[in-house]
């Protein structure tokens, strides 16, 4: 009987994958931050933080000759676990009196991201671990996560959406690619990690292969990755090829098999006015085929399927074809 995928009992309805909305730039470390970047990061208002500076004290910014104010990395965890605290309901006002020590103590032994509700902490834990290039800090959350939620649980509520904030953080110039690089890897990391102790499902006669790749030049693949691992779970057999593959590959990897099924989930490449050009292609290839493709991701939004393609607006309805 054909089951539908979900996750504690939740519908994939409405999830979106992460999809970064930049390419690739030189790599530069981050060392101080604006009041703006601070705002970004915390979600607290500039003039908050300015007012919380001349009534307590609260952060220590340099000053330049023209009164522009400058916050190094210890003014920016403060606040992020300021915030955390007013989130839980404290008034500035006591929160501003606490030493570093009691600060970092309270938000210790405040509620877990294991407790019900737990995703915008563990978010908020996320960012301090990004800009503090704290792997124990990220490691720990993620796995109070998994622990509540599940292992696609935590991908979906917390990794996912935290990393889709990343993007927009970006934008704004708020961190550098070394922030988002050091997050992705991690969570690359984890997705590898649980891929390789799953057990890889036994060839069935005549049985379809899912084979997960990315186009040329396209190298974002956390969520190709997740796709291996639902894969993985459902006991389907898939083969994971990776970033940046040759179109000419593809044709002969499609001899390796009786039954085949391409899916790609793309950010960048190709082009959003080059995608329909992309999906025609396959199709003039693979027309005297049984070969399927399935593509997602927001470069395909405005592309129509053909024959052999088709193209999905969202994750979920990705997941949902290729599962079944």
């Amino acid at each position: 009987m054909e089951q539908n995928y979900d996750v504690n009992q939740r519908p994939t309805k409405g999830v979106h994958f992460f999809a970064p909305h930049h390419i690739v730039q030189e790599d530069r470390v981050k060392q101080e931050f604006s009041i703006k970047d601070l705002e970004n990061l915390s979600g607290v208002k500039a003039h908050t933080i300015r007012a919380w500076e001349q009534r307590y004290a609260l952060l220590n910014p340099n000053r330049s000759s023209t009164n522009i104010r400058t916050y190094g990395g210890e003014d920016l965890k403060k606040l992020l676990n300021v915030a955390l605290l007013l989130e839980r309901g404290l008034k500035i006002s006591k929160i501003a009196g606490l030493s570093p020590k009691q600060l970092g103590q309270m938000v210790a032994e405040g509620p877990s991201v294991s407790d019900e509700g737990g995703e915008a902490l563990a978010k908020q834990r996320l960012k301090l671990a990004m800009m503090t290039y704290d792997e124990v800090l990220f490691r720990g959350t993620m796995q109070e996560c998994v622990d509540r939620l599940t292992f696609d649980g935590a991908v979906l509520s917390v990794a996912l959406p935290f990393l889709a904030e990343v993007g927009v953080l970006w934008l704004t110039d708020t961190i550098c690619p070394a922030h988002e690089h050091f997050m992705s890897n991690l969570l690359r990391q984890m997705l590898f990690a649980e891929i390789h102790n799953a057990p890889i499902p036994q060839p069935e006669e005549k049985g379809k292969v899912i084979v997960l790749y990315l186009p040329e030049r396209e190298i974002h693949d956390i969520s190709l990755l997740f796709l291996h691992h639902l894969c993985r779970s459902a006991r389907r057999q898939s083969v994971f090829l990776g970033q940046s593959v040759p179109f000419d590959d593809l044709v002969s990897v499609a001899t390796q098999f009786e039954d085949v099924c391409f899916v790609s989930y793309c950010t960048t490449s190709p082009a959003a006015d080059q995608a329909q050009e992309y999906v025609d292609r396959i199709d003039r290839t693979f027309a005297a085929s049984e070969v399927t493709f399935h593509l997602g991701g927001g470069v395909f939004k405005q592309a129509a399927g053909g024959a052999n393609t088709t193209v999905h607006t969202d994750g979920a309805s990705l997941v949902q074809k290729i599962l079944h």
